[in-house]
């Protein structure tokens, strides 16, 4: 029997690159909630909890997922045998409500541990195991001004990195929007996919002007063009318009997603591990898409290296991923806090072969960026408590 020894969780702030304007917030850094447990035999396990934007994005901030973490989720893995992840999560999940991003953490701990432990990656223990050991990553084109964003992807291109780009929209005119897009469509041309993601800031009627001009200019994809809990306008836009509509906001774990499959309401899925609820109901939200015939995207809440590597092994179980991913979050961040650095190369990220995630954190850029700093660990329990 596995049982807790030692938890440690804590709030990063990495600065980003440069600022990334979303219609909802600008970003100038990422704050990442960082879980480290350690088992009565001594095996580590590490995960994260990231949102976008403090409470601008969604229900939970990084404040909150840390405390629901210490307060209410590491008691109940006290009781627990944490060798048996499903089990754990699942008496987890009857001890607290919603929380998604804070239960994604702990089980991706949880599965990094257990991976260790039978020396196999994480993405051995999901569906029946991965299917790819390299992912296309898509780069978004977020600072809103056109000039800079076709010379940044002119960049991405000649270094070989991206040959995706997703464009944030939404704060303007929509024609405005519209014009910003199809400038860059035209000068990236057939090198690349322009997509664009809203972010929920159009209204129907924008969202129908919108996506019809967005189609003629030569955008791919629009991503969460209207307010996730408006199903039955998501598929009114589906039906009428050519452009693929991509659920996003929309999808907030298996339910959610056979209500948008059932009624029609995107062509496409962005998959994320946080808002999903975890690794495992990622695997099932991305069956459920498969099955009613959706495309899949793996999205990103801007997560760091941890988060993006626990992201990258459920969607290398993911036999079907026609769309790509969005897994860049560390590269737009000024440091990785891993002690080696992921690898991006040719238009794809590798998937890591090692035990568990097969990462490793970097102590000094941990203690360096840690919001608290010199605070102590702050849950120590016993063997066999």
């Amino acid at each position: 029997m596995a049982t807790l020894d030692r938890a440690d969780t804590f709030i990063v702030d990495v600065p980003t690159i440069r600022p990334h304007v979303l219609a909802m917030a600008t970003m100038y850094s990422q704050a990442m909630v960082i879980v480290r447990l350690t088992d009565s035999d001594g095996v580590e396990g590490i995960g994260e909890g990231t949102t976008i934007g403090g409470l601008s994005y969604g229900d939970e901030s990084p404040e909150s997922i840390k405390s629901a973490i210490d307060t209410y989720i590491l008691p109940v893995l006290r009781t627990c045998n944490i060798a048996h992840v499903g089990a754990t999560m699942a008496k987890v999940a009857k001890s607290v409500r919603g929380n998604h991003f804070a239960k994604c953490a702990i089980e991706t701990a949880l599965l990094d541990m257990v991976g260790k432990r039978l020396g196999v990656p994480v993405s051995e223990l999901i569906g029946g195991g991965r299917v790819r050991d390299t992912l296309p990553v898509a780069w978004t084109l977020a600072s809103g001004d056109t000039a800079r964003d076709i010379a940044e992807g002119e960049e991405m291109l000649s270094l070989r990195r991206h040959r995706i780009f997703k464009l944030k929209i939404g704060k303007r005119d929509v024609r405005a929007d519209v014009a910003h897009v199809g400038e860059i469509c035209k000068a990236l041309g057939d090198r690349a996919s322009v997509r664009v993601d809203v972010n929920q800031n159009w209204s129907e009627a924008q969202a129908k002007l919108g996506m019809a001009m967005l189609q003629d200019v030569g955008c791919d994809l629009v991503e969460q063009p209207i307010p996730g809990d408006d199903i039955a306008g998501m598929a009114r836009l589906s039906a009428a318009q050519a452009v693929p509509l991509m659920a996003d906001e929309a999808l907030r774990g298996q339910r959610t997603a056979l209500r948008i499959a059932a009624t029609g309401a995107a062509g496409v899925f962005a998959l994320k591990v946080a808002q999903s609820g975890g690794l495992f109901a990622t695997a099932e939200v991305a069956a459920i898409g498969t099955a009613a015939g959706i495309g899949l995207y793996g999205g990103t809440m801007l997560e760091g290296g941890v988060g993006t590597i626990a992201s990258a092994h459920v969607f290398a179980t993911v036999p079907e991923l026609a769309w790509g991913t969005e897994l860049f979050g560390p590269l737009l961040q000024v440091e990785e806090i891993l002690t080696e650095p992921l690898g991006y190369a040719d238009f794809n990220l590798a998937v890591p072969t090692g035990p568990g995630l097969g990462i490793a954190l970097d102590e000094d850029k941990v203690a360096s960026f840690r919001r608290d700093r010199t605070a102590p660990l702050l849950h120590t329990v016993s063997a066999g408590a």
